[in-house]
C-alpha cells in the first residue's frame, strides 16, 4: 500500500522499494524462465547505450546549463532530484566530469550535523556556504530541509505520488525566496506513463496560469491521492485498462474547476474562522516594539565573545556582520546542559550577521536569540556575571533626589509537560519614605557607574517587601501568560478536535468499503479491513493523546522566583551643578507635555500607551490602527518657549537604533500655554552635544525646529 510505504523514514522507504522492484509478480516457472530471458534482453540493450556515452536526459540537462549560463556561474546553485540511489551515483560522477563540485544526499545518510563530513547537515550546510554548486538528492532531501538558496530545480526522475513532487518544489519555493524558481521536470514521454506524466504536468501548468496561483501544487494531492494512483497504475499493469483508460482515470478530475472548487473551500473556512484584526495588528505592533534589535544583538556579541574567547572579525563594509573563529569549549559545554534545547554548536561558523536582511540577501548565517551560538553566549556572561551580581554594585542617577535600591529578579512560567512557555525579569525600586515602584529591567542605562560609598544609606539595608512582588509582579505576570496561553491552547485544540475527527470519519467509510469486500469475498479484503481497523485505533489514541496534552499545556505554575541581583542608586553629586541643573527635566514640566502629546496624537486616531516608568528608552507608543504604523515617543517638555532639552543614554541608544520609528515630541510653553512643535522623527541624525560629567546628550530646540 503507497499511503503506507510513504509513512516509512527515507532510508527505510528506499530499502523497501528496491527489494519490491526485484519482486516477480508470477509464480509460474515457466513464466520467470521468460522475465529473465527478458530482463536479460534488456540489461544489454542498456549496457549498448550505455556504452554509445549519451544518455538523452543528461544530453539535455547539460544543454539546458549551457543555455542558462550556468557553467560560467560558479555562485548559482542546482538542486537536482532522482527516485534512485544508482540514478544518484551516476549523475554525480557526470557532474563532476564537467567540472562542478558536487555533494550528495540520500537516505542511507545519518542526520549527523554541521560539523560532521558525511551526514546529510554536513552536506546542506555545504550547500548553502556554496562549496558545493550542485547537490543531487534523492526523496531524502525532499522533505524537513530548507534549500532557499537555491532556486533552480531539476526532476530528473518524476515520482508518481504528487505528494512528493510537491514536497521537492518546497525544499526551494518557500516563504522567504527571493528569486523565481525555475523547475524542469524529465519526462519519457515515448511510453505510455511517461505520456500521462507529461499531459498531468501540462494540465498543471494550464491550470496554475488560468488562477494565477502556485498553490495548485500544493492541492494536487486533494485531486490524485496517491491510493487511487496506485490502485489505476494496478490495473493498467494487471491489463484490466488501456492505455486511453489509464489516462482518463488518471486525469479526469485534473481541471480548473476542481482547483478552483478546492482554492474556494478553503477560502470559506478562513472567513468562518474568528479572524480579529485588530488584535493581529496589535501584536504586530508589540511584537516590533519588543523585537531585539541587531545593533542591540552586535554590542552583545561583541561584549560577551571577548571574555569567551570567541573570535570575532568584523566584515568591512558590512553593518552587524562578523567571522567568527573556532567555537571554544566554554562555550561548547552548554549543550551538555540538560535543559539545552537547541541544536549543537557547530566547531566552526560560517560568516554570520545579527540583521536578518543582511543574512538573506547575501547567504549568510543569521544569528539571533534561539541560534545557538547566541544561546551559549547568553548562558556564558549569565554564568560569568554571578559573582558580581553576588556583590552588587552603585550607579548615579541625575533624576534622583534620594538613595534608592533597585531589586533584580527573575521569573518563570512552566505549563504541565514541564516546558517553559514564559521567562521574564523585574526591577523593583525601594525607597525608605516610598512605597515600591516596578521600573523596566534598562533602567540602568539612564545611570552612570559609580563607586560604593564607604558608608551606605539605610535603604541599603531595607527588607525585601514579598508581599508586594506577590500581589503587583508576579499575579499579573501569572495572569497576563494564562491569558494569551489559553487563547492558544484552544484555538489548537479546536484544530485538532476538527482534523481528527475528519481522519476518523475517512477511516470509518475506508472500514465500511472493506466490510462489504470482505463480504463480497474480494481477495485481500481482510487483510485491508484489519489494517483500516488498527489505523482508526491509532488515530482515536492519538486524539486522546493529544487532547491530553492540551490540557497540561492549559495548566501553569510560577518557579524559580529568586532575586538575582541589587544595585544602589544615589543621586549624582553633580545634578545641582549649574550646566547640569539648567538641563534637568523639571517633573511637571515633562507630565504636561505627556498630556499634551497623548491628547494630540488620540485625537488623530491612534493608540496610545503610557510606557514612561518602564524605561524603555522612550515615553509612549503610539500606533496607527489602519495602517499599524507604530511610532515609539520620546517626550520632552520645556517651560519656555525655548531652552534646551537632554536626552539619556538609554535614550540615545534607542534613538540611534531604532530610526525607522523613533520621534522626539517637544512641548514648550508647559508653564502657560503649551505648544507641541513640529514631530521630529529620527531625532539621532542631529548633532547632540555630550555633557561628559553625566554622560547625557543635549540641544537646543532651535536646531530641531531649524533643520
Amino acid at each position: 500500500n503507497w499511503e503506507e510505504l510513504e509513512e516509512y523514514e527515507d532510508d527505510e522507504r528506499e530499502r523497501i522499494e528496491e527489494l519490491l522492484e526485484a519482486i516477480s509478480l508470477t509464480g509460474k516457472a515457466e513464466q520467470v524462465r521468460e522475465e529473465i530471458a527478458e530482463l536479460l534482453e534488456l540489461a544489454e540493450n542498456a549496457r549498448a547505450v550505455q556504452n554509445t556515452g549519451t544518455e538523452a536526459k543528461l544530453h539535455h540537462l547539460r544543454k539546458i546549463l549551457r543555455d542558462k549560463g550556468f557553467f560560467d556561474r560558479p555562485d548559482q546553485r542546482l538542486l537536482v532530484f532522482t527516485e534512485f540511489r544508482d540514478t544518484l551515483d551516476y549523475l554525480t560522477e557526470q557532474l563532476e566530469k564537467w567540472g562542478f563540485n558536487v555533494g550528495c544526499i540520500h537516505g542511507s545518510m545519518k542526520p549527523g550535523s554541521r560539523d560532521e563530513p558525511g551526514s546529510r547537515l554536513f552536506v546542506e550546510q555545504q550547500f548553502r556556504e556554496g562549496a558545493i554548486q550542485v547537490l543531487v538528492a534523492t526523496e531524502a532531501a525532499g522533505e524537513g530541509i530548507n534549500l532557499q538558496c537555491c532556486h533552480i530545480l531539476f526532476n530528473y526522475d518524476i515520482p508518481w505520488n504528487p505528494n512528493r513532487l510537491e514536497q521537492r518544489m518546497g525544499r526551494i519555493h518557500r516563504y522567504g525566496q527571493r528569486k523565481d524558481c525555475l523547475i524542469f521536470n524529465f519526462v519519457a514521454t515515448n511510453t505510455i506513463e511517461g505520456r500521462v506524466l507529461d499531459r498531468l504536468l501540462r494540465k498543471l501548468q494550464e491550470i496554475r496560469d488560468a488562477l494565477d496561483d502556485d498553490a495548485v501544487f500544493n492541492v494536487i494531492g486533494e485531486i490524485l491521492p496517491s491510493a487511487h494512483i496506485e490502485r489505476v497504475l494496478r490495473d493498467y499493469y494487471a491489463g484490466s485498462l488501456g492505455d486511453d483508460d489509464l489516462e482518463e482515470r488518471l486525469l479526469k478530475n485534473v481541471d480548473e474547476k476542481h482547483f478552483r472548487d478546492i482554492c474556494q473551500t478553503a477560502l470559506e473556512g478562513l472567513a468562518t474562522k474568528k479572524l480579529n484584526l485588530d488584535l493581529l495588528n496589535e501584536r504586530r505592533a508589540r511584537a516590533q516594539e519588543r523585537r531585539v534589535i541587531p545593533e542591540t544583538i552586535a554590542r552583545f556579541l561583541k561584549e560577551s565573545a571577548q571574555d569567551a574567547d570567541l573570535s570575532l572579525k568584523p566584515v568591512r563594509n558590512r553593518d552587524h556582520t562578523f567571522d567568527p573563529g573556532r567555537t571554544p569549549q566554554s562555550l561548547k559545554k552548554y549543550e551538555f546542559d540538560e535543559d539545552w534545547q537547541f541544536p549543537d554548536l557547530a566547531l566552526r561558523y560560517p560568516r554570520l550577521s545579527t540583521d536578518r536582511q543582511t543574512a538573506d540577501d547575501n547567504n549568510l548565517e543569521w544569528l539571533h536569540p534561539g541560534h545557538p551560538l547566541f544561546e551559549a553566549l547568553r548562558r556564558f556572561a549569565f554564568d560569568a556575571g554571578q559573582d558580581a551580581f553576588a556583590k552588587g554594585a552603585c550607579f548615579y542617577s541625575l533624576t534622583h533626589e534620594v538613595p534608592s535600591r533597585l531589586d533584580f529578579y527573575q521569573a518563570r512560567i512552566v505549563d504541565g509537560l514541564g516546558k517553559i512557555i514564559h521567562e521574564r525579569l523585574f526591577t523593583v525600586e525601594l525607597s525608605e519614605d516610598n512605597p515600591p515602584i516596578l521600573r523596566g529591567p534598562s533602567v540602568l542605562g539612564d545611570m552612570t557607574p559609580a563607586n560604593v560609598p564607604e558608608q551606605l544609606p539605610p535603604v541599603a539595608d531595607l527588607a525585601e517587601d514579598s508581599g508586594w512582588v506577590q500581589q503587583n509582579v508576579l499575579i499579573p505576570f501569572v495572569d497576563e501568560v494564562r491569558k494569551e496561553r489559553v487563547a492558544e491552547v484552544e484555538r489548537i485544540s479546536e484544530h485538532v478536535e476538527i482534523s481528527l475527527t475528519e481522519v476518523l470519519h475517512r477511516i470509518d467509510l475506508e472500514i465500511g468499503r472493506a466490510n462489504e469486500d470482505v463480504e463480497n469475498k474480494i481477495i485481500g479484503a481482510e487483510g485491508r479491513l484489519a489494517k483500516a481497523e488498527r489505523r482508526h485505533e491509532d488515530a482515536f489514541a492519538r486524539r486522546a493523546r493529544r487532547q491530553e496534552e492540551l490540557e497540561q499545556q492549559r495548566s501553569m505554575t510560577l518557579q524559580g522566583v529568586r532575586r538575582l541581583a541589587s544595585v544602589l542608586v544615589l543621586p549624582h553629586p553633580d545634578r545641582e551643578a549649574s550646566d547640569v541643573r539648567r538641563l534637568r527635566p523639571h517633573p511637571e514640566t515633562e507630565m504636561t507635555a505627556m498630556r499634551v502629546v497623548m491628547e494630540h496624537e488620540k485625537a488623530l486616531g491612534r493608540q496610545v500607551k503610557d510606557v514612561h516608568k518602564k524605561n524603555l528608552g522612550y515615553d509612549i507608543t503610539s500606533r496607527d490602527p489602519i495602517s499599524g504604523e507604530l511610532r515609539l515617543i520620546e517626550i520632552k517638555g520645556l517651560a519656555n518657549p525655548t531652552g534646551s532639552i537632554l536626552l539619556t543614554p538609554n535614550e540615545r541608544r534607542v534613538a540611534e537604533d531604532r530610526r525607522d520609528c523613533f520621534w522626539l515630541y517637544v512641548v514648550t510653553n508647559c508653564a502657560t500655554d503649551p505648544e507641541l512643535q513640529e514631530p521630529i522623527k529620527d531625532p539621532a541624525r542631529f548633532p547632540w552635544h555630550e555633557v561628559t560629567e553625566v554622560q547625557h546628550y543635549w540641544l537646543d530646540v532651535e536646531s530641531l525646529t531649524h533643520e
